[in-house]
C-alpha cells in the first residue's frame, strides 16, 4: 500500500534536470491533447454536429480551453509525484498514470475517429474509473499532485455523462 509518509529518497535532481523533467512532463500531455485533437477535427464539424445532444452540452469552443488547462494540470501532478519519488520508486502510479493517459487518447480514436458513442462509452467508463484511482494514488504521494487531478475527474465525469446522452438519444 502507498501511503503519505516519505518510504522513499526523493531522486536528486538538480534545477536543470527538474526543469528539464518539467517541460517533458507538458510535452507528453499536450501531444496526447494534440493527437485527440486531431482525431476530434475529422468530425466534429460533420458527424458529430448531426447528432442530437442534450440540453446541457456545452458550446464546441470550451472544450479546447478546458482541456488545455487540464492536460497542464496533469502534467503538473505527474512532475510533481516524479519530484517526490522518482520514476523508479513510483512505477505503479506511473502505470496508473500511463494507462489513463492512452485511454484518454483512445476515446477521441473510438467517440469521434469511429464515430461510436457506444465504444466511446465504454472507454470513458474505464478511463473515469483509472483517473480516480490515480487521483487517490497521487494524493498519497503528494496531496497537491492529487488535488491537481480533481477538475480531471470532474470534466471526465460530466465527459461521461454527456456521452451517455448521445448514445441515448442517438442509438
Amino acid at each position: 500500500m502507498i501511503n503519505s509518509t516519505n518510504d522513499f529518497t526523493p531522486p536528486k535532481t538538480n534545477h536543470r534536470t527538474r526543469v528539464f523533467a518539467l517541460i517533458a512532463f507538458i510535452v507528453l500531455c499536450l501531444s496526447i491533447s494534440a493527437f485527440g485533437g486531431a482525431v476530434t477535427a475529422t468530425s466534429v464539424n460533420d458527424w458529430y454536429a448531426t447528432l442530437e445532444k442534450p440540453f446541457f452540452n456545452p458550446p464546441n469552443w470550451l472544450f479546447a480551453p478546458v482541456w488545455t488547462a487540464i492536460y497542464f494540470m496533469i502534467a503538473f501532478s505527474g512532475w510533481r509525484v516524479w519530484l517526490k519519488r522518482g520514476l523508479k520508486n513510483a512505477k505503479g502510479p506511473f502505470a496508473i498514470y500511463g494507462a489513463q493517459l492512452a485511454l484518454n487518447l483512445l476515446w477521441s480514436f473510438l467517440f469521434f475517429g469511429a464515430q461510436s458513442p457506444i465504444l466511446g462509452l465504454i472507454n470513458i467508463i474505464a478511463l473515469l474509473t483509472l483517473i480516480v484511482i490515480n487521483t487517490i494514488v497521487f494524493f498519497r504521494l503528494d496531496r497537491l499532485a492529487g488535488v491537481l487531478l480533481l477538475p480531471y475527474v470532474a470534466w471526465v465525469g460530466f465527459a461521461c455523462l454527456l456521452n451517455a446522452a448521445i448514445w441515448h438519444l442517438n442509438g
